[in-house]
């Protein structure tokens, strides 16, 4: 099992048909594999997304809402995904990110990991994090990870984290390759795209700034829109000028094609020690992210652009270059790739399996997906919680269960959620009113699917950083 996964790549590859973003390496995983056209986190910011995800558990069972948490201080029995495969005889390693680091601060440690996941931990840092951190544009002083940042570095790949991360999982693929008597579960969580956006220059060079896309006439997309929607947005992104604006999706975009170029020297070895023939290879990312779209850039938002996420899973002599398009979530590789190797798990399983759709991509599965976001009244001195669901033609989410705002988007007609059919009187359409009800239903039914069996939400600790947590500040 080879698991790789970047940090905050959205659905902007070539693979799901931008014209603009090169991921060869990516796209000739998809060519041997399936596309989940359709795929989603169930929670839009890293440390959520992935300890949902390696659990096999929503957020709300989990209890972990924020970054700087593990799960193992809220279910410290749950065994995690590499966990099982590992507790069934297979060598389980990470090189990189797999839980929540803060980045860039964390590069070069075990940031907040879980050690009984793995035997082996490697961490390298590279230029980005050690040298160059001085000469990189940022849009708030000394801030890197959490805002727009970036530089077009003079160093090669294998100085860059992301390339030392490609070394170091082709070295131990190749140790894997030498002794045949015991499987591997080898993670690998390359750091690109996440701020700071820092690749060798010559992917920059790649992408012009007069290509790149802007999104304007913000208010008026805006319109129909609750505000608690937006609340991700942050005061130094707001009024960017056109120019700054280019320069971030160019550097986004490089950063991405810098790290599916690592990608391609992983999948290389594994061509070349002969482990493609018996390796099922995943590919994904955390959650999406926003390059300006809705005038919000980054994450923590329930808008497809950000909740969405690549997802491309390839085994040797199975379905090749198919693509499904049921929707799935993070929360599924769970029970998936448990099932597909046989590993022994525990009862609880929140996800799906998608078995099935691996076989047959034309399957529906369970026809949904559901992700989630918290947000602050700071004046209420309350939390609330967005909720969406996402089916093939709509996503509705709602906020504060309906009370701070509803949205309903249409997918067949608008694959851009420009047009909120939940908002004044388009709502009161019979069919439009017909499908909200019917949607709040099945979401209602998720969420309590996705509660611990009490009934209450996992008490998680409120001592990170994440503002959409704290009431008392």
């Amino acid at each position: 099992m080879l698991f790789l996964i970047s940090d905050d790549l959205n659905t902007r590859i070539g693979c799901y048909g931008d014209p603009l973003v090169q991921t060869p390496n990516i796209d000739r995983l998809a060519a041997r594999g399936v596309l989940f056209e359709n795929a989603a986190c169930q929670y839009p910011l890293c440390g959520p997304s992935r300890n949902s995800m390696l659990c096999g558990l929503y957020p709300d069972t989990t209890g972990i809402h924020g970054n700087a948490q593990i799960f193992r201080d809220s279910i410290p029995e749950r065994w995690s995904l590499p966990q099982a495969f590992r507790l069934d005889g297979y060598f389980a390693g990470r090189i990189g990110k797999m839980y929540h680091y803060n980045v860039p601060k964390s590069v070069g440690t075990n940031g907040h990991d879980d050690p009984a996941s793995w035997e082996l931990e490697l961490n390298p840092a590279g230029c980005d994090r050690l040298i160059e951190e001085p000469d990189i544009f940022t849009l708030r002083k000394n801030a890197f990870g959490g805002t727009l940042s970036w530089y077009a570095s003079p160093r090669p790949d294998a100085a860059h984290t992301d390339g030392m991360l490609a070394d170091d999982a082709s070295w131990v693929l190749e140790r894997c390759a030498q002794r045949n008597d015991r499987p591997f579960f080898l993670a690998v969580g390359f750091y690109r795209p996440h701020t700071p956006y820092v690749a060798p220059k010559e992917y920059f060079d790649l992408y012009h700034l007069e290509d790149m896309p802007l999104f304007d006439n913000v208010e008026e997309d805006n319109a129909d829109v609750p505000e608690a929607a937006l609340l991700s947005r942050k005061k130094e992104q707001e009024q960017l000028t056109d120019d700054l604006r280019r320069q971030a999706v160019q550097a986004y975009y490089a950063s991405t094609t810098f790290m599916d170029a690592q990608v391609g020297k992983v999948l290389d070895t594994l061509k070349r020690t002969g482990l493609d023939k018996n390796t099922i290879v995943v590919f994904t990312s955390d959650h999406g992210y926003f390059l300006g779209e809705k005038g919000l850039w980054q994450k923590q938002a329930l808008f497809d652009k950000v909740a969405g996420v690549p997802l491309i899973i390839a085994e040797p002599g199975r379905t090749a270059g198919a693509v499904a398009t049921a929707p799935v979530g993070l929360v599924d590789l769970y029970p998936t790739l448990t099932e597909w190797c046989g590993v022994p798990t525990q009862e609880l399983m929140q996800g799906q399996s998608l078995v099935p759709m691996l076989r047959d991509p034309s399957a529906t599965g369970r026809g949904y997906s559901m992700s989630m976001v918290v947000r602050n009244d700071r004046q209420a001195k309350q939390r609330y919680y967005g909720y969406s669901i996402r089916t093939q033609r709509y996503r509705l989410t709602l906020w504060d269960d309906g009370k701070r705002g509803t949205e309903l988007y249409d997918h067949q007609n608008d694959p851009d959620e420009f047009t909120n059919l939940a908002h004044g009187d388009r709502k009161s359409d019979p069919e439009i009113a017909q499908v909200i009800r019917d949607l709040t239903q099945k979401l209602e039914t998720e969420r309590t699917k996705g509660m611990p069996a009490s009934g209450k939400r996992t008490e998680y600790k409120v001592g990170n950083w994440n503002p959409m947590l704290r009431i008392d500040d």
